[in-house]
């Protein structure tokens, strides 16, 4: 599948997905309590997709994953599927929303603190969202990958945080997974070099401690390999003629 530039009327259809898949974190931000059920988070967050926006939840059913949502708490680097777990006091907690709608994408993530927040989630949790941002300045016509990927992994590592290389950020539009790999580290001047009408996500997940993961039996659920907290964000942007425009800004904070 060769990269896809978006027509204004494509665009406008990412921007309402867009908007649909913020809509959605800033509706749960109020259920992510202590005592919950990352199962019971899933339930609402289905039944808010599909009976009050009209829209698909793009995880369910694809390849095989078998819920609306991810949710990956703590040492959880990604993909983790809800179910039984109740969120306890102190918890970290990203929570992955896409939604299809009218045939197109929306893909968002945001990290809540349950309870009373602990200082190294915090201060990591701060870290990625700022390093998410530096890597989405740097989107515009004539840009390079490299350029994204290279801000967020000197932030990172100025910050002696370490970038999970495994996975990535993506193009989007009507497939949940198009071309190109977004990288979140790299080196300036090197990659695809960007267009006005791509789109793709930059979803930078970052490690408290060594980047290395671990996949575990489930087939889905990625975890640091020595058990020490990670964190991700992470949005969808389009490559516009005056630079990028995010399309799944929601409620909470804008910028760092």
């Amino acid at each position: 599948m060769r990269v896809t530039i978006k027509s204004a009327e494509e665009q406008q259809r990412m921007r309402v997905a867009g908007r649909l898949a913020a809509e959605v974190l800033d509706m749960i931000e109020a259920h992510v309590r202590p005592g919950i059920s990352t199962g019971e988070l899933d339930r609402i967050c289905h039944d808010y997709i599909t009976e009050q926006q009209k829209a698909v939840p793009a995880p369910l059913n694809y390849r095989g994953f078998p819920r609306s949502i991810c949710t990956s708490p703590n040492h959880v680097v990604c993909h983790g599927i809800p179910g039984k777990r109740r969120l306890k006091n102190g918890d970290m907690l990203n929570i992955d929303i896409t939604v299809i709608k009218d045939g197109f994408h929306g893909d968002t993530s945001r990290i809540f603190h349950v309870g009373q927040p602990r200082i190294k989630a915090q201060r990591l949790a701060r870290i990625t969202f700022e390093a998410m941002w530096a890597g989405i300045r740097e989107i515009a016509p004539g840009k390079q990958l490299g350029d994204v990927g290279h801000a967020i992994q000197t932030l990172a590592e100025s910050q002696g945080l370490s970038v999970v290389r495994e996975y990535c950020g993506h193009g989007i539009g009507r497939g949940f997974h198009e071309p190109p790999n977004v990288l979140h580290y790299g080196e300036p001047g090197t990659g695809m070099t960007l267009r006005e009408g791509m789109a793709m996500t930059v979803e930078p997940m970052l490690n408290e401690g060594r980047a290395e993961t671990r996949l575990l039996p489930d087939g889905w659920t990625v975890v640091t390999r020595d058990k020490k907290l990670s964190a991700q964000w992470e949005h969808t942007v389009l490559v516009t003629a005056g630079g990028y425009e995010v399309l799944t800004l929601g409620a909470g904070p804008l910028e760092p």
